[in-house]
């Protein structure tokens, strides 16, 4: 059945325009997924396209909420204030959004396993789809630490629970998302699709309760209105005064923004085994700004009226905890004392699903280097469901690192930090490399004859979105450990974890730049056509469901 969806879709493959040399490698499509080459497939299967639309919606609705919402953000508020921090997850929502629109075309026109080292790889340079590449595989695998860390730590706000080895708890959470990724991707779909519903359940719920404790709904009944935000608290100075001072908050809290945005481009590397991707992944990506809007900016505006960014339980947190949430000390100091059980089990659930989710992506980035010859062939190999076990492995054993955590009391809420601050600036990459990617598929496009606004997506305000992207990006990275430079503030371990990022990207870089002897590609030689026939063909093979009713209708609309 393969080898005849192949030997069809391939026909009449050649690009339609003159000058430019085809390369061809031959690619086998099973419902729509590019499988790699004949023997590829022979000898260690293909993954499948087993995730339904409502997956790909709630997969991309529920990575934007993690534990930076629910946990990290109590940081940002102790160092730049309320108005600060509305502000920073603002303007970097803005530039997230942007960056997922130009991801959002590349994903509709050729939507790979993996995605985005490919599209570097493809459009710009080898080199760069292999430093992308190896730096989200780290940095998905990280995560996946640091979330498990977040965990262990709120399973250690209930009685009982902290006087069990915080081993015991690490130990469960990762067999049970080796479990859920391991089985089938449906299984991991799944498993998503009701971790996210959770989540988005109880923000909903976090968010009208701030409202009604905000104008007095509340055992107090006090009237709390904007009560945080006056006698100057609504902008902090921070290592600085004045203006300045001011300044330098509110850019510290981008910095926060960037991890909590993190794993926002999870819908792109999901559309190689999304059910009919030119469909889903576009109706995703314009759903982003919403949820931004909604989650985030609105999220951050509730903390801001329910917590003093002077609350001395915030002050005193060493590492980010459950316990020391503001969402949890808003509820406490509103007199409300059912609630905060009720948060810490669904941040437990929100750590756990990102773990989950973060295990799935590393595991689908090693099967895309490998894909692309840049890592071991074995990873290629797939069960019968299709799911890359032996990337799976590969990612999960990353994950033992967690047990760092153990050695000492308050080790997973210190680990918890140290993870963050690694996987931030491998985001920050991860976006930049995106802008970069999409810049050349620009040029490539144009060159190649291709008109945008043929497109099945065509992303607004191109190039210049991309531009503002890789530069508001690249900005953060550069100033991002500013605070150690100041007078009195030099610290080792803290420049090393802002910066040792850099290094890493660009070792990576140069070391297939110099082993391959790779180059940058020129706009006519970008591969934008590979495989993208077989896709193409398969297109009007994915049925058309209409609603039947309103209860449908609505359905359709949320997934």
């Amino acid at each position: 059945m393969a080898e005849k969806n192949f030997a069809e879709a391939e026909e009449g493959s050649s690009p339609p325009f003159d000058g430019i040399e085809e390369r061809k490698q031959d690619r086998l499509v099973e419902g729509g997924a590019i499988l790699g080459s004949e023997s590829d497939v022979e000898q260690y299967g293909y993954v499948k396209r087993g995730l339904k639309s409502r997956h790909v919606q709630f997969i991309a609705l529920g990575g934007t909420i993690g534990t930076g919402l629910f946990l990290g953000i109590g940081s940002a508020f102790t160092k730049a204030g309320p108005l600060s921090v509305l502000l920073g997850y603002a303007f970097t929502g803005l530039a997230i959004f942007a960056m997922m629109q130009s991801l959002g075309e590349m994903a509709t026109w050729l939507p790979l396993p993996g995605a985005i080292p490919q599209f570097c790889a493809r459009y710009v340079d080898d080199a760069l789809g292999f430093a992308v590449g190896w730096n989200n595989w780290y940095a998905s695998a990280i995560t996946i630490c640091a979330e498990i860390s977040a965990a262990a730590v709120v399973i250690g706000y209930w009685e009982g629970a902290a006087d069990i080895n915080v081993a015991v708890w690490i130990s469960i959470l990762l067999i049970l998302v080796i479990a859920l990724n391991i089985i089938a991707v449906a299984i991991y779909g799944e498993a998503e699709f009701i971790f996210a519903s959770v989540k988005i359940i109880t923000i909903v719920g976090l968010l009208i309760m701030a409202f009604i404790v905000d104008l007095g709904g509340n055992p107090h009944g006090v009237r709390l209105g904007f009560v945080y935000w006056k006698d100057g608290n609504a902008m902090l100075e921070y290592q600085s005064t004045g203006d300045l001072g001011r300044f330098l908050g509110l850019f510290s809290t981008l910095i926060n923004a960037a991890f909590s945005y993190g794993g926002v481009e999870l819908v792109a590397v999901a559309a190689g085994e999304a059910e009919n991707p030119r469909k889903n992944i576009p109706k995703a990506v314009r759903r982003v700004f919403w949820r931004i809007l909604f989650f985030y900016v609105l999220g951050s505006l509730a903390i801001g009226v329910l917590v003093s960014s002077s609350d001395p339980h915030l002050l005193s947190a060493e590492g980010a905890g459950a316990a020391r949430s503001p969402w949890v000390i808003g509820i406490q100091n509103a007199g409300i004392t059912v609630l905060p059980s009720i948060i810490n089990a669904v941040i437990l659930t929100s750590a756990t699903s990102s773990a989950n989710a973060f295990l799935y992506t590393g595991s689908r980035y090693l099967y895309a280097l490998a894909q692309n010859r840049q890592a071991p062939r074995f990873f290629l190999t797939c069960s019968e469901r299709g799911v890359p076990y032996y990337a799976v492995g590969g990612t999960a054993i990353i994950g033992l690192l967690t047990y760092l955590s153990v050695q000492s009391d308050g080790g997973a809420a210190k680990a918890f930090e140290w993870f963050q601050n690694i996987t931030t600036i491998a985001s920050l990459f991860t976006w930049c490399s995106i802008c970069v990617a999409y810049l050349r598929f620009y040029k490539a496009l144009h060159a190649q004859g291709i008109d945008r606004d043929t497109l099945v997506f065509k992303s607004p305000f191109q190039p210049y979105t991309a531009w503002f992207c890789l530069a508001f990006f690249t900005l953060i990275i550069i100033f991002n450990g500013f605070a150690v430079f100041i007078d009195g503030n030099w610290d080792v371990s803290e420049f090393l974890a802002s910066y040792i990022g850099i290094p890493i990207f660009f070792f990576l870089f140069a070391f297939w730049k110099l082993f391959k002897r790779t180059k940058w590609l020129s706009p006519t030689e970008a591969d934008i056509f590979t495989g993208k026939a077989a896709l193409d063909a398969e297109d009007d093979h994915w049925p058309d469901q209409k609603p039947r009713n309103i209860f449908e209708r609505f359905w359709f609309w949320v997934a």
